[in-house]
Order: C-alpha cells, then sequence, then structure tokens
C-alpha cells in the first residue's frame, strides 16, 4: 500500500506530530511506502492565485474553468502538480490536522483549495450519461482510501451527540462527505484525539496505539456508508427520495441505514 500522508500542524514536537511519527514508522516498518506532505515544513501557499495557472490578469479571473483549463495546457504551478502527482499515486490519503475553530487549518484548506481542481478531482462528466457529474462516491479518485486523523480540545463526551461543541461525525461533515467523498475516496472512520491539550501520558499510550492499528487496518477497514449520488437514492434535484430515513432531516440522513 502506497499512502500521501498530509500533515497541517506547525510544531513537529507536538503530539499530532508524535502521533504521525509513531504511525508512519508502523506502516514503514510493515512494508508499506509512506510519501508525506508536511504542510509547514513544505512552506505551503495555501492561497489560490491566477499564477497558479498562467492566467492573464486581464481577463476575469474565474477560478473553476481557469484551473481546468491550464490542467488540460499543462501550465498550473509546479508545487500544485507536484501534489497531484503524489494523490494519483497513492492508494490512500491520510489527513492529520487539529481541529481548530470547528474545521481545518488555513493551510490545510487552502491545499484542497489548490489541489482538487476542476477536471482532476470534481467537475469529472459520467461518459455513460452526458450532462451528469460523477461525484460524491464517484470520479477520478473513486478505489482510493482516506483516513482523517484530528486532536480537539475538547473532552470526548462534548464532541458527542449531545455534547456542547457538536457530534464529531457532524463537524467533519465538510471534510470526510463534502471533500473526500464528494471526489470519489471512500472515507474510513475517522481517528479523534479528544482534550489533546492536556492528555495524560496513558491516555497518549492508548492514542497511539489505535493510530498505529488503523493505519495498518486501511484496507479492510469498512468505510463510512455515505449514500452516492448516482445510486437511484437522490431525484433529479438532488433531494433524498421521501420513503428513504423517512420523517428525518440533518446530516445523517446521507448516511445508507
Amino acid at each position: 500500500m502506497k499512502v500521501l500522508w498530509l500533515f497541517a500542524h506547525p510544531e513537529p514536537r507536538s503530539l499530532n506530530g508524535a502521533l504521525r511519527d509513531g504511525a508512519v514508522t508502523t506502516l514503514e516498518q510493515a512494508g508499506h511506502e509512506v510519501v508525506m506532505s508536511d504542510l509547514h515544513a513544505m512552506g505551503w501557499n495555501p492561497v489560490v492565485t491566477a499564477a497558479d495557472y498562467g492566467h492573464d490578469l486581464a481577463e476575469r479571473f474565474r477560478v473553476g474553468p481557469v484551473s481546468a483549463t491550464a490542467l488540460t495546457a499543462g501550465t498550473l504551478s509546479a508545487d500544485v502538480l507536484a501534489e497531484q502527482a503524489k494523490v494519483e499515486a497513492a492508494d490512500a490519503l491520510v489527513v492529520q490536522f487539529p481541529l481548530w475553530w470547528y474545521g481545518m487549518p488555513a493551510i490545510l484548506k487552502g491545499w484542497f483549495d489548490r489541489v482538487f481542481l476542476k477536471g482532476f478531482a470534481y467537475g469529472i462528466e459520467d461518459p455513460r450519461h452526458p450532462g451528469r457529474t460523477l461525484r460524491y462516491g464517484d470520479g477520478n479518485l473513486a478505489g482510493k482510501r482516506a483516513l482523517v486523523v484530528t486532536t480537539a480540545g475538547g473532552r470526548g463526551p462534548a464532541l458527542g451527540p449531545r455534547g456542547v461543541n457538536g457530534e464529531i461525525g457532524e463537524l467533519l461533515f465538510p471534510l470526510q462527505h463534502g471533500t473526500l467523498w464528494y471526489v470519489g475516496y471512500d472515507v474510513l472512520p475517522p481517528v479523534v484525539v479528544p482534550g489533546a491539550n492536556r492528555l495524560p501520558t496513558e491516555e497518549f499510550e492508548t492514542a497511539a496505539k489505535e493510530l498505529r492499528e488503523r493505519v495498518l487496518a486501511i484496507p479492510t477497514t469498512a468505510p463510512i456508508p455515505f449514500r452516492t449520488q448516482n445510486g437511484g437514492e437522490y431525484d433529479n434535484d438532488l433531494v433524498l427520495h421521501d420513503h428513504l430515513a423517512p420523517g428525518r432531516t440533518g446530516l445523517g440522513v446521507h448516511l445508507q441505514d
């Protein structure tokens, strides 16, 4: 298995750094290949600009079409092309970050903004059904697997279904469903380490062991059962049919029963 490890923490000696190092060593000792994108160490630029695409600023900068044209023409910036090559070569993607303000750090969000471009990760037309787009379980990255690893300051119960911080699956929904599943990844249940800013040694050891086990199990772990867009469960307006999850609303309806 070839794993792309996408890491977004500014301090390599952090809890996140220690968790990452142990899990990567475990993967490599088991014969797997790990390619690291340590965004802070790379000095990754998270900001989308026309320069990414060699775009003439005299023309209106429409990011989607311009990026798709640059992808086809081979005029994307070298850093974006390098990350896309890593994505294409990897069987699995591990996305690791601290949960800041209920979401990804800006540098990580900017990686997705700049790398997951139209024509590469989205905007793929279904060749069997002209006019229909391959997404939510389909697309260029279908068949690959993704695992989210995150730390949070809140304690475990506060990230539960009645916790003040909100249920962790819903907090991660924009990334796991709206980004990774959208572009075709099979998304595995996340590894979440709560109370990260005051984690006792024994709890760290438990979390590190869980992460080591989970990364080794990437090929066999059952993914989160998100519904596919084109599997007949949504109508032409992409609204879930009434007979599915009847009487329910919210993010949970997009999980198969």
